[in-house]
């Protein structure tokens, strides 16, 4: 029998590239999102918590979706997220969308001429 030898969590090479939270990469739109019981969460938190951080964790309750635990690979990606989800951010990219389909966006090319 052969052992296998694990590497350190450390390493450089045991790293896998993470995602940022909220992507949407091909692999990730097709995975189902982990749900796991609230007890089990609960028993084994910060495991859970690692887990979050590569792939989104449905808490369940009595069997039925009742939170979602989101992990943060690096305080970037914290900052993003908090970025991405805070009201003003989210009220000004709509005003933006609709200015824009109304015809009164800036094109970036008007934007470089006038940095000339």
């Amino acid at each position: 029998m052969t052992l296998l030898k694990r590497r350190s969590k450390s390493s450089p090479l045991s790293r896998k590239s993470r995602r940022k939270p909220g992507s949407t990469s091909k692999a990730r739109a097709k995975a189902a999102p982990r749900a796991v019981a609230l007890a089990e969460v609960k028993d084994d938190f910060s495991k859970y918590l690692r887990l979050a951080a590569e792939e989104e964790i449905v808490i369940t309750r009595h069997g039925r979706p009742a939170g979602v635990l989101i992990g943060f690979a690096s305080e970037d990606d914290w900052v993003d997220y908090r970025i991405e989800h805070h009201p003003e951010f989210l009220r000004r990219i709509a005003d933006a969308r609709v200015a824009l389909r109304e015809g009164r966006g800036v094109l970036l090319e008007d934007i470089e001429k006038s940095r000339d």
